[in-house]
């Protein structure tokens, strides 16, 4: 048996967070053949993830002290130092919890490959009887991964594994002062999306290809010059190609501005950049109320970011290490 403690992360299945909703299987099951769609689906899901959580219990209890924490437990959970993380996926499961530990390495189980395709969930269950022992002896690789850490004024910190978001609640737009360098302005727009390597395939890459869907369409070019296209194709272009090589563990972060709009009070000119251990975002929040920072796309598990609040955007201390 080893010393290291092994901590298993799990979460409840769809079925169980509409049991928590409507009480029983039966009412789910009623609400959901009622819309028309296929309620087995739902209990083939749960029955085999908590399969999957089963047969890693048995297998992590075989090597080690056990521990089994649901999600909602793990921002406050203390890890120790030797602890190795198991978390039974989905992705966005290794994610949020990637950002709690501090350097851990952390194994990500694919409870269902069949079903999930699984970026951060390399393994299987059955791969735990020998990936764990490897682990411990430290003869399997670590892939770093950059995380990014926003500051407030007032002491508190977030980090994201993805990506964070700087906006309001609502659809209403966000106002403040966003500082990146020397350059500085005043803005009005949907929020900032902070991007890591890890996220940049997502949310981030999703405003991107916007853009270039944008100026690339027959719409665009009918309202604007040739000059002026082909100016803003090849700084769009330019940026996908950078995203391309936008590692993981790259040193740097980028930030994008949704849907900035220019005013007589509020410009879009620094609306893209990059972000690195020398040169940190700066912004100001000028709302009144409903402003927020969250990261990783969990907005339940955020900070309040309003009036006079001041936020530093960065590079994180830590970084997670994901076993490969």
């Amino acid at each position: 048996m080893s010393e290291h403690k092994l901590i298993l992360v799990k979460r409840r299945t769809r079925l169980e967070e509409l049991v928590v909703r409507y009480n029983t299987v039966q009412q789910a099951q009623f609400y959901i053949e009622r819309l028309g769609a296929d309620f087995s689906d739902y209990m083939e899901e749960d029955r085999r993830y908590r399969q999957s959580v089963q047969q890693a219990q048995q297998q992590l209890g075989q090597l080690g002290r056990v521990q089994t924490i649901d999600r909602e437990h793990v921002p406050n959970f203390i890890f120790g130092e030797q602890d190795i993380v198991v978390v039974v996926g989905q992705d966005g499961l290794v994610a949020n919890t990637l950002k709690y530990v501090t350097e851990q390495p952390l194994i990500g189980v694919n409870p269902d490959p069949m079903r999930w395709d699984g970026v951060l969930l390399p393994f299987t269950v059955e791969d735990l009887s020998f990936i764990v022992p490897d682990v411990i002896r430290k003869q399997r690789t670590l892939k770093e991964v950059t995380l990014a850490k926003v500051e407030l004024n007032d002491g508190q910190y977030l980090y994201g594994v993805n990506d964070l978001f700087i906006g309001r609640k609502t659809h209403v737009s966000a106002r403040y002062e966003v500082r990146l360098g020397s350059s500085a302005e005043q803005q009005s727009s949907s929020g900032i999306i902070v991007s890591t390597g890890m996220g940049s395939t997502g949310w981030f890459k999703s405003v991107l290809a916007g853009a270039t869907g944008i100026v690339g369409s027959a719409a665009w070019q009918n309202m604007n010059s040739e000059a002026e296209v082909a100016t803003a194709s090849a700084s769009i272009h330019g940026s996908r190609q950078e995203l391309n090589h936008f590692n993981w563990d790259a040193p740097y972060l980028y930030f994008s501005v949704r849907e900035p709009f220019p005013s007589r009070t509020t410009a879009a000119n620094l609306v893209f950049g990059q972000i690195h251990s020398k040169q940190p975002l700066h912004i100001v929040s000028q709302m009144p109320e409903d402003g927020v920072i969250f990261s990783d796309g969990v907005e339940q598990d955020f900070l309040e970011f309003n009036s006079g609040v001041e936020a530093i955007i960065g590079l994180a201390e830590k970084r997670g290490r994901l076993v490969v």
